[in-house]
């Protein structure tokens, strides 16, 4: 993280807007971390001295993984003077953090800020443990939100596709989002690939062969 983002007495409105600027070009700016080799540890459990299952290794990674993330973003949001509660847990093989706030700054344009946040998170965490993160950052639920409206878009494109017999092609979407359109797409039967580049990839749904 450069100096740029850790400034003094930020206590404005404008002052939170510079920090998300920054906040936004420095994600642009850190090299990818797909090149760190992913090392996921030993996941099996072992028993405690009573002989229950103990937390696996896994676990206390991405437990290490979400605190660590977590105490980053507590000082990116302490240094914008901006008011929010964390939340951590571990769900799907990833950790998970969780920012309750009414800062819809934090959120950005089509979850422009969001996803740079995480990005910036992950990057903190690898830097910590030396391993590619995948963790999972929401903020004041804009990912419940955007599954919720994901899925109803899938329900539609499944009756097009399935009324018609012909091929439906969606907007362009992040890897998160597409994601959650392949699941549904899979869970009704029916067919679906991604296409292009990004930033412009997009899921098409294709009838059943």
């Amino acid at each position: 993280m450069s100096d740029e983002l850790m400034p003094e007495g930020v206590s404005t409105e404008s002052d939170a807007d510079e920090v998300v600027a920054d906040i936004l070009t420095d994600a642009e700016a850190e090299p990818e971390a797909s090149d760190v080799v992913d090392d996921d540890g030993d996941e099996d459990d072992e028993a405690d001295e009573d002989g229950k299952p103990a937390r696996s290794k896994r676990d206390e990674a991405l437990t290490n993984e979400g605190e660590i993330a977590a105490d980053y973003i507590e000082g990116l949001l302490d240094i914008a003077d901006l008011d929010g509660d964390i939340d951590t847990y571990n769900e799907g093989g990833r950790a998970h953090v969780s920012i309750i706030t009414d800062a819809a700054m934090l959120v950005g344009r089509n979850g422009e800020v969001l996803e740079a946040l995480q990005e910036l998170a992950r990057l903190a965490v690898m830097t910590e443990t030396g391993h590619r993160s995948r963790l999972m950052l929401d903020i004041a639920g804009h990912r419940e939100k955007r599954r919720t409206q994901l899925q109803a878009l899938a329900a539609e494109a499944i009756a097009d596709v399935q009324g018609s017999g012909e091929s439906v092609r969606l907007s362009p979407m992040n890897p998160f989002e597409r994601k959650i359109v392949h699941d549904a797409i899979a869970a009704a039967g029916l067919v679906s690939e991604s296409e292009g580049e990004e930033p412009n990839r997009r899921v098409v749904v294709m009838p059943k062969a």
